[in-house]
């Protein structure tokens, strides 16, 4: 019989990199979450009760036009939280968040947030630091879509997905994959049969199986590395056996 997977708060890299006082003080706000696959944490427009921070799931902010088509603009994991207008003062956001890949989290009320946040100190400074690098991934992701090609933008999603997840499958089918980069689904299949064809992905039956990630990066245009170098940058690295603590800002 497996042993159970432990889970906690410090799965979340944001909530990891807290110090003991102040981690504690977060504790009591902590309310955790299953995330199932296609849950929606917010819709466009609407009131943002919480905001979330992934352990195990995978979130993507989506804009949807008015004849129903979407594009993702941005993805979230376990290295940050969705719902930064709360704290950022615009209550509402014009895209949605939905869950790529179900896992858990945890939520906070958004006026617990807001009072933390307004309050200073190191949590403040954390979610500053991951609202700027999110910003630069939607950047990245605005001109990657425009400039690069679709098996390009396959591989930066693919790997960013997996950056994000303990393993190295996905379970994602190809429409919601087109839905995702906001391309027709025959773009996908054509782009998909690429990345197969070369070895470098098994893809079968809404589930895609990376079997040789450094090539995945060869290939890969250079906004893949233009938004992991920004988070790698911003944001305190995974917690590896002892607690990590938020350097101040340089």
């Amino acid at each position: 019989m497996e042993a159970a997977v432990s889970h906690g708060p410090r799965d979340n890299r944001l909530l990891a990199a807290l110090s003991g006082e102040d981690y504690e003080a977060m504790l009591p706000f902590l309310e955790p979450v299953e995330l199932p696959l296609g849950m929606a944490l917010y819709e466009s427009g609407g009131e943002q009760g919480y905001v979330y921070f992934p352990t195990s799931a995978i979130v993507s902010m989506l804009y949807v036009l008015e004849d129903g088509a979407s594009a993702e603009i941005a993805v979230t994991g376990c290295e940050g939280l969705v719902g930064i207008a709360l704290f950022m003062g615009g209550e509402t956001t014009p895209s949605r968040a939905v869950v790529q890949s179900a896992g858990k989290g945890y939520r906070v009320k958004a006026a617990a947030l807001k009072e933390k946040f307004e309050a200073g100190g190191e949590l403040q400074v954390l979610l500053l630091r991951f609202t700027q690098a999110l910003i630069t991934q939607m950047t990245q992701t605005a001109v990657c879509n425009r400039h690069h090609a679709v098996d390009q933008q396959l591989c930066r999603w693919l790997l960013l997905s997996l950056d994000r997840l303990p393993a190295s499958d996905l379970v994602m089918t190809q429409e919601l994959i087109a839905n995702m980069l906001g391309v027709r689904r025959e773009g996908v299949t054509e782009a998909a049969g690429k990345l197969q064809d070369a070895g470098l992905i098994e893809y079968s039956r809404g589930r895609i199986k990376v079997l040789d990630r450094p090539q995945l990066e060869a290939r890969v245009c250079e906004c893949y590395a233009v938004v992991k170098k920004e988070y790698d940058r911003l944001l305190p690295p995974a917690a590896t056996g002892r607690r990590k603590r938020l350097e101040s800002a340089t």
